[in-house]
């Protein structure tokens, strides 16, 4: 598990140093194929991060290193210009948690708002904590849920949580940045609070300011049902 973390960050330095290569990147002499070779720059970086959020960091690594290479070389033929950060960089790592019952456009605004903030890790409520906490059986069952959210491109990775519930767990498996709580977690804040000290984590705890209208699980059930 240590060296899968590593090697994932590893390769989120890599697509980090080549998005932030190509920031500063000045055309000097558009003939020869620049573009043409720019566009497959940018296509690499988008296979990279392809394959990260999919788990296979190798693959990833070496789409970048594929990108590094066409950089180089244009920048020895003098076409470009351009400067490779000189400390690399990691995007943070940032986890969330819910019951993501029968996902709906509120949950997909929620992590698409998460991603913009690093890689996004899902702990997802076991079925058992659902039952006691809304005194219902969930739609879809915990490994449906899970199954589902390892399969939107927000979510780097989804796992399902403890039961009993321990939010402290879940932070010492992603060690996140940014735990990222929606708009109606707010209630949550000192449990979150409290397992993060538990964890003994420096971690930053975000709210989500708005909800996009009036999504939820249960608004969409009583249609259903």
């Amino acid at each position: 598990m240590e060296r899968e973390g590593k090697c994932e960050e590893k390769a989120e330095r890599y697509i980090a140093n080549v998005e932030r290569a190509l920031e500063s990147l000045k055309v000097v002499l558009p003939e020869g194929g620049v573009e043409e070779t720019l566009r497959l720059v940018r296509g690499y970086v988008s296979d990279a991060r392809f394959y990260l959020e999919k788990g296979d960091c190798e693959t990833s690594i070496a789409c970048s290193s594929y990108a590094e290479g066409l950089l180089d070389a244009l920048r020895f033929l003098g076409r470009v210009t351009f400067e490779w950060p000189s400390v690399p960089s990691r995007r943070k790592r940032v986890l969330v948690g819910g019951v993501f019952d029968l996902l709906h456009p509120g949950h997909i605004y929620f992590l698409r708002r998460a991603s913009e903030l690093g890689n996004v890790y899902v702990v997802v409520a076991r079925d058992k904590t659902v039952i006691d906490t809304k005194g219902r059986q969930p739609l879809f069952s915990e490994e449906e849920r899970l199954e589902m959210l390892k399969a939107l491109k927000f979510v780097s990775d989804a796992f399902l949580g403890d039961y009993p519930p321990n939010f402290a767990n879940a932070l010492r498996r992603v060690k996140p940045d940014i735990v990222f709580l929606g708009a109606d977690q707010g209630g949550l804040l000192p449990i979150v609070e409290k397992a993060v000290q538990e964890a003994g984590l420096n971690v930053e705890i975000k709210v989500l300011d708005k909800r996009l209208n009036d999504y939820s699980s249960t608004k969409y059930k009583s249609l259903l049902l």
